[in-house]
């Protein structure tokens, strides 16, 4: 078992990455090997809807995105960390998803996504409905904690006074373990669930 960990916030030291190596310790008891990446701090483009991954296998930007994209594709499961801006994801980070998601063609169905948004007051849920869409468009199933996993504290360190969002993480990462060995057990016994060829609808034809 591996969890691929992304954090969006542009400090390393932030109250998004306290958050996340809550969870970091977590799996390390329960033997879960996991990789903590940040990528907010970089200066990374949107999608320019190009098509070239589409015929080459990786986006035309060779930065970060197309870093994370194999270690994307070998892990069971992810866990995407944001600060909260303007009661939304980190536009860094939103970038690297945007790209990563749609550059890679590897089939996502059944790796397990979590998602955990950081705030000194408010946003939390807004962010936190935004980075599950990730999740949810290609199949991953998305993992919950004990509320909306989210953490409070505005300067850096401050979030360790968050006994509940802490406990929050732990829990979040606990129920992650759980989940993604209860799917390798499923597909070793029943495999994953038959697809269907994708219908397009066009609302306009």
């Amino acid at each position: 078992m591996k969890v691929l960990l992304i954090n969006g916030s542009p400090r390393a030291e932030g109250n998004t990455a306290l958050a996340l190596r809550e969870m970091i310790s977590v799996f390390e008891q329960q033997g879960v090997e996991s990789e903590l990446v940040q990528v907010g701090q970089l200066a990374v483009r949107g999608c320019m809807a190009c098509g070239f991954c589409a015929e080459n296998g990786r986006c035309v930007f060779n930065d970060i995105v197309n870093e994370l994209a194999p270690k994307f594709a070998a892990c069971d499961g992810l866990v995407v960390g944001s600060p909260v801006y303007y009661a939304s994801a980190n536009g860094t980070l939103v970038s690297v998803l945007d790209r990563l998601f749609y550059s890679t063609s590897f089939d996502k169905t059944m790796k397990v996504g979590a998602a955990v948004a950081s705030a000194r007051r408010g946003g939390l849920t807004a962010t936190f409905d935004e980075l599950n869409k990730y999740f949810t468009i290609c199949g991953m199933p998305v993992v919950s904690g004990q509320y909306w996993n989210g953490i409070h504290g505005a300067a850096a360190g401050q979030a360790r006074q968050d006994a509940e969002g802490l406990q929050m993480m732990r829990t979040l990462a606990k129920n992650m373990v759980f989940l993604m060995r209860s799917i390798q057990l499923g597909k070793e016994k029943y495999g994953l669930p038959e697809k269907e060829p994708f219908t397009l609808t066009n609302f306009i034809r």
